[in-house]
């Protein structure tokens, strides 16, 4: 059997600079893959199946389903494969858990079914998946473009503390209603994303005023009630608070994990800890961690 871990993600810098004639956005995005994750485990068999352990009932639309399939239609000699997955990435909440697990399946079954495709033509399968899908192909921190499946690896930003806060809001239809709501005043040129690309390559730590995210003010339209939320986050200490991805995930930056594990205490003692995470950032080799064990 393999397990891999795949590991949630924020986005440091999230511009979006336009509508492009494809009806998609044009974005500039900055992403960092955080120790929150999901476990994987793959069991050679005559059949591709799915268990879920966890909030999340698989359908046949899946993406883990839809990434074997799609190894499996380009390897005609490849078999079946059991996938098990331990859910702990909340769903639909900004953090690209969905994407994530279908990334470490196309890894995974890469190895499993000696396939040898190589990392462009991983990158090619995962961007049929979605967006996300191609950046955890590597993990740690790396520079979104085009819809965002362009990705370019950067150098491990340092290690950083987080405190995640998801609120229990839902949204169907939730990415395309965001970028619905944008309006021009939130597009920008990608200056943001590029001074701190250049501040990472300088092995410089992330800094709270470097944070940006496009959604930041509409998501407080569009999620109702999400305005609550930040205000119990900034009423706990956080010095900014942005939302994760497309939401309504939100995050704030400590100084380092003393400074988080307060946060949360002070969220927990005012009784609105439920769903508060602190958490450190990984690097691309511990968001690509398999390792394998006896059936």
């Amino acid at each position: 059997m393999i397990h891999a871990i795949a590991p949630a993600k924020v986005n440091w810098t999230l511009e979006v600079l336009g509508r492009r004639k494809d009806g998609y956005h044009e974005v500039r995005t900055i992403l960092q893959t955080i120790e929150l994750h999901d476990e994987l485990t793959f069991e050679p068999a005559d059949q591709v199946s799915l268990e879920v352990t966890g909030p999340h009932t698989p359908d046949d639309e899946d993406l883990i389903l839809q990434a074997a399939r799609l190894r499996r239609e380009r390897d005609r000699d490849s078999t079946g494969v059991t996938i098990k997955l331990d859910k702990r990435v909340p769903l639909a909440a900004g953090l690209g858990g969905g994407s994530s697990d279908a990334a470490a399946t196309l890894r995974v079954l890469n190895q499993m079914w000696n396939a040898r495709l190589g990392q462009f033509g991983l990158a090619r399968v995962a961007g049929r998946l979605g967006s996300d899908v191609p950046f955890f192909l590597t993990g740690g921190t790396a520079l979104g473009g085009g819809r965002g499946e362009v990705i370019r690896a950067l150098a491990d930003a340092p290690m950083a503390w987080l405190v995640l806060l998801v609120p229990a809001i839902q949204l169907p239809d939730k990415t395309r209603r965001m970028y619905g709501e944008l309006q021009p005043g939130d597009f920008t040129d990608g200056s943001k994303t590029t001074a701190l690309v250049d501040h990472i390559n300088a092995g410089g730590h992330v800094e709270p005023r470097q944070l940006y995210n496009a959604f930041d003010r509409a998501a407080y339209e569009v999620f109702e009630g999400l305005s609550q939320y930040r205000d119990f986050l900034l009423e706990a200490g956080a010095s900014s608070v942005h939302v994760a991805g497309a939401g309504p995930t939100l995050f704030a930056l400590a100084s380092g994990e003393p400074e988080a594990l307060a946060i949360r205490q002070r969220m927990n003692r005012a009784r609105h800890g439920e769903r508060v995470h602190v958490v450190r950032t990984v690097t691309a080799a511990e968001a690509t961690l398999t390792w394998t064990s006896e059936p």
